[in-house]
């Protein structure tokens, strides 16, 4: 699956519609085409059927069995994570991804798809191009969340295939040694134009160390700013496998970028910049759709938070206000608040960033935004 394909399903479950039926949203880790563990998918799912009406009960059950056919019948050979939303009734919705990067076992049932483990893993797991050079070939692949989404360009060398032939072996050393270093310019001018006309902004050499250090040696100032890491693997390596030695670089890449968003953020809080810190500020950001990007830890963990149903005014309090502060209700439902601000900016199309290690970020209460423009007075709800 692309970033854009991954994108365009997150934009549909942020703004799906509500129901009186449940979604059940639904993460696996997966093995070899198999659920990893079959027993923990069966208590997460028994789990969130505790305390239901009759009726809710029926539409729960019959979206589970949705679910339960897909993973028996669908599961792809390779792949490593899914998520599959479900919803039974009248406006019945089902929407199942599978991807090759791994994703927790977690179940949720709410009214509206829990989307942020989707979220977190298309900030970790964004494109970037991978450059992968041996003595014989070289070849340029793209990679979409994990995994080889194109091969952009390739080309091999076949000289060694003449020492012996026409050539001596004198003569194949002089012209190898020209036609190399011509070749890895070429090479270089090949990957410009890719990652200018795809828009990436993430590069990793791989292959063989004499041949990425070269590369490196002749890479131009803004190719080497894009240059996430050099990574070393068997000359025999398939795209797969090589695309496989590169993620962890790319993961630890991406952290540090969160975390100087993080530190951005913390800058502009203390010096009075756009910027809101919190769950109180950040909601009422949200909700006056004033936020370019929301950065969040990535074990924020805020609780519930409190709507009234009369009047729709929110309340961000993890304890139950005994009533409506906007007008009077004892008619509150609780709702996920993290669920609901990543929901929120999804629909908004803001940037997010999920930060691992963040102490600036932990000192602000774990969240905040940057703004577009300065918050107006008011409520958030």
């Amino acid at each position: 699956m692309e970033m854009k394909e991954l994108k365009k399903h997150v934009r549909t479950l942020a703004t799906l519609p509500e129901t009186d039926a449940p979604v059940i949203s639904c993460y696996l880790e997966l093995f070899n085409g198999k659920i990893k563990s079959r027993d923990t998918y069966k208590e997460l799912t028994r789990a969130v059927m505790v305390g239901l009406s009759e009726q809710e009960l029926y539409n729960v059950r019959k979206a589970q069995e949705s679910i339960t056919e897909y993973l028996l019948n669908n599961l792809l050979p390779d792949a490593k994570g899914i998520a599959v939303f479900s919803r039974a009734g009248d406006d019945a919705f089902f929407l199942p991804l599978q991807f090759r990067v791994p994703l927790p076992n977690w179940v949720s049932l709410s009214s509206t798809p829990n989307i942020y483990h989707l979220v977190e893993m298309k900030d970790t797991y964004h494109r970037y191009v991978v450059m992968i050079s041996t003595k014989k070939s070289a070849r340029i692949v793209e990679v979409n969340l994990g995994e080889v989404t194109a091969q952009l360009w390739q080309e091999r060398k076949d000289l060694r295939e003449r020492v012996g032939r026409e050539w001596t072996k004198e003569h194949y050393q002089k012209h190898s040694k020209e036609r190399g270093l011509k070749f890895i310019k070429e090479k270089i001018k090949i990957l410009e134009q890719i990652i200018l006309a795809g828009g990436h902004t993430h590069l990793i050499l791989a292959g063989h160390p004499t041949m990425t250090s070269r590369v490196r040696n002749e890479l131009p100032r803004h190719l080497l700013e894009k240059l996430v890491d050099v990574v070393t693997i068997n000359a025999q390596a398939k795209s797969v496998n090589a695309v496989e030695a590169t993620i962890a670089s790319f993961v630890e890449a991406e952290e540090i970028e969160s975390q100087l968003v993080a530190e951005l953020l913390s800058q502009k809080i203390h010096t009075g910049g756009l910027a809101v810190a919190g769950a109180e500020g950040s909601f009422k950001a949200l909700k006056q759709r004033q936020v370019d990007t929301l950065v969040l830890l990535g074990n924020y963990s805020p609780g519930p938070a409190w709507i009234c149903e009369i009047c729709g005014t929110a309340t961000v309090k993890k304890k139950r206000p005994d009533a409506c502060a906007e007008c009077g209700s004892i008619s509150l439902k609780s709702f996920d608040l993290k669920e609901e601000m990543v929901r929120l900016a999804e629909g908004q199309d803001c940037l997010i960033e999920v930060v691992n290690d963040s102490e600036a970020l932990v000192k602000l209460g774990g969240i905040g935004c940057l703004l577009r423009y300065q918050l107006q007075n008011g409520c958030a709800g």
